[in-house]
């Protein structure tokens, strides 16, 4: 009832699972994963004790099929089961019980594990593997993720139908500071899940992203005067202001748009000065 992949990015410093499935809220049951550890997927009468045990088993230096083989043998109803696990190398493991749904099976390569049952056929798989491996290993491992998942939903996903979908990364950086999670994304009840976890990513990079340096623009002359009509616009300026009270005030705008990390004194983020340009102009 669920498809799912679970991967490293090329330096090994993230790791995430993307899941999608014909099932409310799958992302809060299949996915696990801890920064410099690895990560897993549970899935086909999913048992989430494997999560912990997983984790822990990974952070004790077992590798990625050690990890399969200690879970599945100890479990009475292993051939029901499917599972995914990445290990801090990069080394990968895929297990498909003898009992899960057609059409269930996986695939595994370095630094990645693709899995599904229930599925409209074997090239959900396939087709999710040659998105991943076609993918840039220079994007961000949501990105790359996410384009496995689409792929796998073109290909007819889950056989039952649509309903959920989540990605969930962690790295040595994460969003916030002192938590290793890089993106937490879930739709649990929808009628076209990818398409708006991808709507939502979308959203994330822009809130959460950080702006790239040899992009920012100076808040100066006309382009100064246009921040300054736009928020004027918007409630939050009167008249000609200091660089420095248009930066307050820009920070004030950004705050309620959740664009704080993309604040630079003095400059402006392409990014900032878009969603400022489209919500004046009345876009969602």
């Amino acid at each position: 009832m669920t498809y799912s992949i679970v991967a490293a990015n090329a330096e090994l410093t993230q790791f995430g699972v993307a899941v999608a499935s014909k099932f409310l809220a799958a992302g809060a049951v299949a996915p696990a994963a801890r920064a410099a550890v690895g990560a897993l997927a549970t899935q086909s009468w999913a048992n989430t004790g494997y999560k912990a045990s997983g984790l822990a088993m990974l952070a004790g230096g077992a590798t990625a099929a050690e990890t399969v083989k200690a879970l599945t043998e100890a479990d009475e109803l292993r051939e029901k089961r499917q599972l995914g696990v990445v290990d801090a190398h990069g080394g990968s493991a895929t297990y498909t019980g003898a009992e899960c749904s057609d059409w269930a099976g996986g695939v595994s390569g370095t630094g990645y594990a693709i899995q599904g049952n229930v599925l409209a056929g074997s090239r959900v798989v396939a087709l999710m593997e040659e998105a991943w491996l076609g993918s840039d290993p220079g994007e961000p491992l949501a990105h790359r993720l996410l384009a496995a998942l689409k792929a796998g939903d073109a290909a007819g996903g889950d056989s039952r139908g649509r309903q959920c979908a989540s990605i969930y990364v962690v790295g040595d950086q994460g969003t916030y500071g002192g938590d290793d999670v890089v993106v937490d994304l879930r739709v649990d009840d929808h009628a076209d899940p990818v398409r708006e976890l991808a709507r939502l990513l979308d959203l994330h990079d822009m809130m959460f992203g950080k702006p790239d340096p040899n992009d920012l623009l100076t808040l100066e002359g006309t382009l100064a005067a246009e921040v300054r009509s736009l928020l004027g616009g918007r409630g939050h300026i009167a008249g000609d202001v200091s660089t420095e009270e248009l930066d307050r005030v820009l920070a004030s705008w950004a705050g309620i748009e959740n664009l704080e990390a993309r604040l630079v004194p003095g400059r402006i983020d392409p990014v900032v000065l878009e969603h400022l340009r489209r919500t004046s102009a009345g876009e969602a």
